[in-house]
């Protein structure tokens, strides 16, 4: 099977998995979206939407948040890793919306990425769940899958990306990269699958004998 006729395979059977793709960081607009997801960062999804109810009611909005003490907003992420990094940069970064942005998020790429703590991939799951902008937000999970289903050599995060957005329509990005973590989650885990075991590598990959072992550069 070609690269490309595994990538229209995939998009079927992950539509067939999963027709809806809720977001699974908890949030009410915007601002609280980025945030959640400058919070995931070496965290789990579940422990974050622990913590964001209480921090996103003391500090709703760039106004609210910027005007919070940096302790207290630790206080509220404490359970987090890098808990003291993210509480700096999460009022850092809420000031210079108000200063830089008049209030509100923006839709680009290069200003997301220039506010503390928010690098490609964050500014990726943004612009494409905020906005609806096309983009293709690689974590550990896409990263994983990209290269155990032949669609990436694993060789960086950025190539990956690359590849995947050669493989699949744009109109698909947005919702592909959901399906795909929902999927790496539940079937083709790091442990639960090692290229042979889970049924859409079974189905890729029918004759396939050794593990694929998985370059995390």
């Amino acid at each position: 099977m070609r690269k490309q006729e595994r990538a229209a395979l995939i998009l079927q059977r992950l539509e067939e998995h999963y027709p809806e793709t809720p977001v699974p960081l908890d949030h009410n607009d915007p601002f609280t979206l980025l945030i959640a997801v400058l919070l995931s960062a070496q965290c789990t999804d579940k422990k974050v939407n622990e913590v964001t109810p209480a921090l996103f009611a003391a500090g709703p909005t760039p106004e609210a948040m910027a005007a919070l003490p940096e302790a207290e907003i630790l206080g509220y992420i404490r359970q987090l890793g890098l808990a003291k990094t993210k509480a700096r940069n999460v009022k850092r970064l809420a000031e210079l919306l108000l200063e830089r942005h008049n209030g509100q998020v923006p839709a680009s790429f290069t200003a997301l990425e220039a506010l503390p703590g928010v690098g490609h991939k964050t500014a990726s799951v943004v612009m494409a769940q905020a906005f609806g902008v096309p983009a293709f937000p690689v974590d550990t999970h896409i990263h994983r899958l990209a290269q155990r289903w032949g669609l990436s050599s694993g060789e960086s995060v950025a190539r990956t990306e690359t590849d995947l957005k050669r493989l699949f329509p744009k109109s698909a990005w947005n919702k592909l990269h959901l399906q795909i973590i929902f999927y790496g989650r539940e079937f083709c885990t790091a442990r639960g699958c090692d290229g042979r075991v889970c049924p859409l590598c079974q189905e890729l990959y029918p004759n396939r004998r050794k593990p694929v072992l998985w370059n995390k550069a």
